[in-house]
């Protein structure tokens, strides 16, 4: 994983520099190319997962998951529909703990839970802030195109100052209580400044994306595989493309057709998000039940 991070960071660069040669709209399209390969790829094997976790767990057939699994993801987008503002809400809450449980994962069995949780959720709610404080506007349209409401713009900026707050009073009390973890603390907040930067400089979709991409969905396929496969390989990472390859096909279907009824830019941003935000409730779900049982398996 540390080699891969460190192609995430040159990646991140190259995507940085490629800032100075792309158009906003041809950063756009880049970074939804991105999103709709590595992104929406990482999030499309969740069946697999649960049938993996279920049959260690010896319960639920494949259609009762597969069931479960729908009815969650319809329920998502009926609530887009019924009551966009607090879907909204849940999706930004359900992203910001989802990012930042990916980012901090092995630390269950050093603090207290209730702690460990709010330290997960501000580092990713940190970084969604971070995207939105550089980009106010369009975030805003896009919030009132889905949800009708008005954030003020002193809002985004008094939850980011909040947000960074609490993380900060939460990374000293880690950094002090915790000696192994003092280096990765250093190296996060360096990489809290790299995304700052990115956002900056960048298109919504074309900083988002580089993130997503590189620093959340690439390192969660790996986890995927070796929990799926008990290691990583180019044979097992072409086996889960092929696995997700369906539900990937689907999802790209999907958005496609959004895309062809409804093309105006801003109405399919909010769109979008909101279909990220449908397949994002269940996905969170079970990567936080994947992780429990990595952990399960640690302490046998």
């Amino acid at each position: 994983m540390k080699n891969y991070t460190n192609i995430a960071i040159v990646a991140s660069f190259f995507g940085l520099w490629m800032d100075s040669y792309f158009s906003t709209k041809l950063q756009i399209i880049s970074g939804f190319i991105f999103i709709f390969t590595f992104g929406i790829l990482h999030g499309a094997n969740d069946l697999l997962l649960i049938k993996n976790i279920k049959s260690k767990q010896n319960s639920n057939s494949a259609l009762k998951v597969l069931i479960y699994y729908l009815v969650v993801v319809l329920s998502g987008i009926l609530l887009f529909f019924l009551v966009p503002e607090i879907a909204l809400s849940l999706f930004i809450i359900v992203s910001a703990y989802h990012f930042g449980e990916q980012q901090w994962q092995n630390l269950e069995h050093e603090f207290p839970k209730v702690v460990l949780v709010l330290f997960q959720f501000f580092y990713g709610l940190l970084i969604l802030l971070l995207l939105f404080n550089s980009h106010t506007e369009q975030v805003q349209g896009i919030i009132f195109t889905i949800s009708k409401v008005n954030i003020p713009t002193t809002y985004i900026e008094l939850s980011l100052i909040i947000s960074a707050a609490i993380f900060l009073v939460l990374s000293i009390y880690f950094y002090w209580k915790l000696d192994r973890i003092r280096k990765k603390l250093l190296t996060e907040f360096f990489y809290l400044v790299l995304f700052t930067v990115i956002f900056h400089s960048s298109s919504l979709i074309w900083g988002f994306a580089i993130y997503f991409v590189f620093w959340h969905s690439i390192p969660s396929i790996i986890d995927q595989i070796k929990f799926l496969n008990g290691s990583y390989s180019l044979k097992y990472f072409v086996a889960y493309c092929r696995d997700a390859g369906i539900y990937w096909f689907l999802s790209i279907v999907g958005i496609a057709l959004l895309y062809y009824v409804f093309r105006e830019q801003q109405i399919f941003n909010a769109l979008f998000f909101s279909f990220l935000a449908a397949i994002t409730f269940p996905h969170a779900l079970v990567i936080t039940k994947m992780l429990s049982g990595k952990k399960n398996a640690y302490k046998k």
